[in-house]
């Protein structure tokens, strides 16, 4: 097989030609980026004390809480935020709310749209 064609570098006004999406010069540069704005606010709010409390939350609420609401008996897989840790949210269980996937999915879609963030 022929080797693959050399392309411009994906990083911002660079133009070295290079067969892997960044060139030597940038590719290390773009993974310290990447790794620094992926959600860093995740791993502040979201460690081994979030992992105990949603296991023994879902312990106690083994069923989706909003299709129990629609008279539907669906396993709950996510523990969401009422009001979310970055907006003053807490763990306490009156902010949690057992949900299925789809649910949750649809939370935090319409959250998402609600602040118009895409």
């Amino acid at each position: 097989m022929p080797p693959k064609a050399p392309h411009p570098c994906a990083y911002p006004r660079c133009p070295n030609l290079t067969t892997e999406r960044y060139c030597p010069e940038h590719k290390a540069i773009a993974s310290r980026e990447y790794n620094q704005s992926h959600r860093p606010t995740d791993r502040k709010l979201y460690g081994r004390q979030w992992v105990a409390i949603r296991n023994l939350y879902i312990q106690k609420h083994p069923l989706c809480e909003l299709c129990l609401d629609a008279g539907r008996f669906v396993p709950a897989a996510e523990v969401h935020h009422k009001l979310p840790l970055d907006k003053g949210g807490s763990n306490d269980e009156s902010n949690l709310q057992a949900l299925c996937k789809p649910c949750h999915s649809a939370i935090t879609i319409a959250e998402t749209n609600r602040e118009g963030r895409s």
